[in-house]
């Protein structure tokens, strides 16, 4: 491809083809579960901005392209939510969802103290829990998203490493 794949923190400016992304990514699992009426598929750009003002984002980039993107934040307990890890179809099965879930986790547990991770997938999402289990992801339940769709929550504990550098730069 020539040029190498980076991850950075979006910006208000990737906004749009970050939902263009989105759109792309969750037409299979749409079709998966017979549901073309999911929150991905029907998030307006607004609320993507908004989003991306209050949360922590990140994209991956193949040149100017955004070709990959995750989101998370953090509760007052400390457990952070990783949601829409999503890799461009050509760009799948060659590791940049893992980088892309590596980096939110640190930069989760860097900037905003995250003790935990939780993110969900949904229960027919085998690639997925796979690449999940594989980062040391536990299932802990199951939700009821709507009437044709259930998910797996999954969570891990943040890296004792990580959590004891907190620790010490508060000291």
């Amino acid at each position: 491809m020539g040029t190498s794949v980076t991850i950075s923190a979006a910006g208000d400016g990737d906004a749009e083809q970050i939902l263009k992304l989105q759109y792309l990514c969750y037409q299979s699992e749409a079709a998966l579960y017979g549901d073309y009426g999911i929150e991905p598929l029907t998030q307006s750009l607004d609320d993507l901005r908004a989003e991306l003002a209050r949360g922590c984002v990140l994209v991956a980039r193949l040149g100017e392209e955004v070709v990959g993107s995750v989101r998370g934040g953090v509760d007052e307990d400390g457990t952070a939510t990783i949601a829409k890890l999503i890799v461009h179809p050509r760009l799948q099965r060659h590791g940049l969802g893992r980088r892309l879930l590596t980096a939110i986790e640190e930069k989760l547990a860097e900037e905003r103290s995250a003790k935990r991770y939780r993110l969900s997938v949904g229960r027919r999402g085998g690639g997925d829990l796979r690449l999940y289990r594989g980062l040391g992801y536990a299932p802990v339940s199951t939700e009821r998203v709507s009437p044709r769709l259930n998910t797996v929550v999954l969570e891990k504990e943040a890296a004792r490493e990580v959590v004891r550098q907190d620790l010490a730069a508060s000291a």
